[in-house]
């Protein structure tokens, strides 16, 4: 006979004394991650009608921002250990398993069409490989990285595990590896006491919580991983010199859409026109930071490209070597 939910019974108080999560005495949900234990705020959900459901999904994702914004302390010591990483020639790694590996396979995957960026900056490793990526592969996750794996950090990188419970043994295996080998480690997890934490010079805590259906930490947990690998990768990209003001200029125009935003931004950046703008790509071989030089700096490109390397890059700084009173 189909349970009744709604029968008032002693078999449906009992049903609801388990729905505590304050069960008395010692409690072993005090023992797991925060990420894994029972949200008292959705106690209720499989009570509740659709519209009430997403509200309370709605409320517990507004949370999510403090939580970042809690740690934009640790996030801005990990901005500059990347600046010191590239301008040093080395490159940042992502190492996460599930939600957290696939977050941050997106974000340095991104890097490339907005910043002009690519595996020679930013890697990322996904427990279970790149097929991981479509199909989830939770048993990956509970093995460390290989030793000699492609693209293994060495001294002078950077690397970031990505993990909601803090002691994911791909993650933890990897921050180990990466200390021995001279790299500089560091942790995005939800755990204040992250197991990982051990092997990582700096610990960004993203206090989420509960998630409201328990473990599910694609949900707050996820979120929190997204807003600040782009915060992160954003304000990297930013303090490199890889904006001018706020415009994207140093990614190239491979294809019709970017050459289009190419053009709009040069013509943004230099005050000339569309024409102008796409005969200065032309000369720079799609290059539209050294097409951005080339313009306001009044040279040929070959100047504006050494202008570039002199200055690690930054045009802004490129261009007031070139002409010393430039304005923008």
């Amino acid at each position: 006979m189909p349970l009744d939910v709604d029968d008032a019974s002693p078999d449906r108080t009992t049903f609801e004394d388990r729905d505590s999560c304050d069960p008395g005495g010692d409690d072993p949900a005090a023992a797991l991650p925060p990420t894994e234990r029972r949200n008292p705020a959705s106690l209720e959900l499989d009570r509740l009608d659709t519209a009430a459901v997403l509200r309370l999904i709605n409320d517990q994702d507004a949370t999510v921002p403090g939580a970042v914004r809690a740690a934009l302390p640790q996030l801005a010591e990990l901005v500059e250990a990347g600046l010191r990483t590239l301008r040093a020639g080395g490159r940042v790694h992502y190492y996460g398993a599930g939600t957290g590996g696939r977050i941050a396979l997106g974000d340095a995957v991104e890097l490339g069409p907005t910043y002009g960026v690519g595996e020679e900056a930013f890697v990322a490793h996904l427990a279970g490989g790149p097929p991981s990526a479509a199909v989830a592969r939770e048993g990956a996750e509970d093995e460390p990285p290989e030793p000699a794996e492609r693209d293994a950090p060495v001294a002078g990188d950077l690397v970031i595990g990505v993990t909601a419970s803090g002691g994911t043994p791909y993650v933890l295996g990897a921050l180990r590896a990466a200390r021995a080998a001279g790299a500089t480690t560091a942790l995005l997890s939800g755990h204040p006491q992250a197991p990982a934490a051990a092997f990582a010079d700096l610990h960004v805590l993203l206090e989420t919580g509960p998630e409201v259906v328990t473990g599910s930490t694609r949900m707050k947990a996820g979120t929190a991983q997204k807003l600040a690998l782009n915060a992160f990768s954003t304000a990297l990209m930013v303090r490199s010199g890889r904006t001018w003001s706020n415009l994207m200029v140093s990614a190239s125009a491979r294809n019709a859409k970017l050459r289009e935003r190419a053009v709009r931004t040069l013509v943004a950046a230099c005050r000339v026109t569309g024409e102008q703008a796409g005969a200065a790509l032309d000369a720079c071989g799609q290059e539209t930071v050294t097409a951005l030089v080339v313009l306001v700096g009044g040279c040929s490109p070959e100047r504006a490209r050494a202008a570039l390397a002199a200055n690690h890059g930054h045009p802004w700084a490129a261009v007031r070597g070139l002409r010393p009173g430039a304005e923008r």
